[in-house]
């Protein structure tokens, strides 16, 4: 019952040095202890995967799109045609890539976590000037997991307000009750981690949905949309 698949394009060399410095290390949460480098080998998606995921989506009638990491995984995700660009949270501040995506005139995606109110304006006028038409601010806590209690759903109908554009979650929580909440909030686009199995031990299962989370997700984003009068 999902609208779209969404992978990541970058490599541990494109996206951080290989170094164990304690600028360089997780100090705390999922991956304590393990450098960055460490963890971008581990889940990074293969750039010699992508056409093939690309040739499969269309198989079975799904858009996939992806969040590249610097101006190559652009100019690569051009080569396969990608529909739309996300820029994950911590590249709200990288107003080159912010470009780079936003010139192919495709649809683009933004994620907030951490990012202040000045940097969530500077990043949509930086992509509004280089030629995106369509933008949707995603609210996101940078926890994973998110606890509950740190969602702050409320910032969705302000970034609606604030920004005029239309938002989103990308919800790092477990389970499927944030991202209900968010869209009796205005939330017309929701986000969220996916596996196959969450004991088949990915970098991200233990907060990520299954298929039939996901299915229970998709059904119920749907009739809430559908009891709030609104369509989908």
């Amino acid at each position: 019952g999902a609208d779209a698949v969404k992978i990541q394009t970058y490599t541990p060399d494109t996206i951080t040095i290989d170094h164990n410095g304690p600028e360089f290390t997780i100090k705390s949460g999922l991956w304590a202890g393990q450098t960055l480098y460490e963890l971008y080998e581990r889940a990074h998606t293969p750039w010699e995967w992508h056409e093939a995921l690309f040739n499969k989506a269309s198989e079975v009638g799904i858009d996939i799109f992806s969040s590249p990491f610097d101006r190559s995984a652009v100019d690569f995700l051009e080569s396969l045609n990608a529909p739309a660009y996300k820029i994950a949270s911590l590249e709200i501040v990288d107003h080159g890539l912010i470009a780079a995506a936003a010139e192919t005139k495709k649809p683009l995606i933004i994620s907030t976590g951490l990012a202040s109110v000045n940097e969530i304006q500077e990043a949509i006028e930086v992509a509004k000037k280089s030629g995106a038409t369509e933008i949707c601010i995603l609210h996101c806590t940078s926890g994973y997991p998110t606890p509950f209690s740190e969602t702050n759903l409320n910032n969705i109908p302000d970034l609606i307000s604030k920004f005029n554009t239309i938002a989103g979650l990308s919800d790092h929580t477990t389970g499927i009750a944030a991202s209900i909440a968010a869209i009796t909030l205005g939330a017309s686009m929701i986000e969220k981690h996916f596996t196959l199995d969450q004991k088949d031990g990915g970098v991200d299962s233990s907060f990520s949905i299954n298929p039939d989370e996901l299915k229970i997700i998709c059904t119920t984003i749907n009739e809430t949309y559908e009891a709030l009068g609104e369509v989908n």
